[in-house]
């Protein structure tokens, strides 16, 4: 089991503190993850300015552990105000340096969080298709 002493300090408080946490009504796209071997889910809810195709509103739901949460949280912070091509291209790396690091066996929840935006991207232009 991870420790709270495994987290460092900004993974705690994005975790005990999440500013962007909840649904957004009328959502442009919504990706939604689960991983069934440790019981996570994510949902991610993002509108997008469709004049500059930049991420306006990002917000998630997430039900697990520490890391899942902080890791959506961070997402959230790093992928506001990015374009679709330019949030698509973010990594699980990414969040996990700027969250100060995540323990290895957490390093998972950083990818969830990756795959719940690329899905609410691909929804999002899957819908703007039609």
């Amino acid at each position: 089991m991870t420790q709270t002493k495994d987290y460092s300090r900004k993974t705690m408080r994005r975790f005990l503190k999440p500013k962007n946490f909840g649904e957004i009504k009328n959502a442009d796209a919504i990706g939604q993850v689960g991983n069934p071997t440790c019981g996570d889910i994510m949902w991610l809810y993002i509108k997008v300015n469709p004049k500059t195709n930049k991420i306006k509103k990002i917000r998630f739901k997430t039900y697990g552990c520490a890391a899942a949460i902080a890791s959506t949280e961070q997402l959230t912070k790093i992928a506001k105000g990015l374009t679709l091509e330019k949030a698509e291209k973010l990594t699980m790396k990414d969040v996990a340096e700027s969250l100060k690091g995540l323990p290895q066996i957490k390093m998972h929840c950083s990818s969830m969080a990756i795959s719940a935006l690329r899905k609410a991207i691909k929804n999002y232009k899957e819908n703007a298709q039609r």
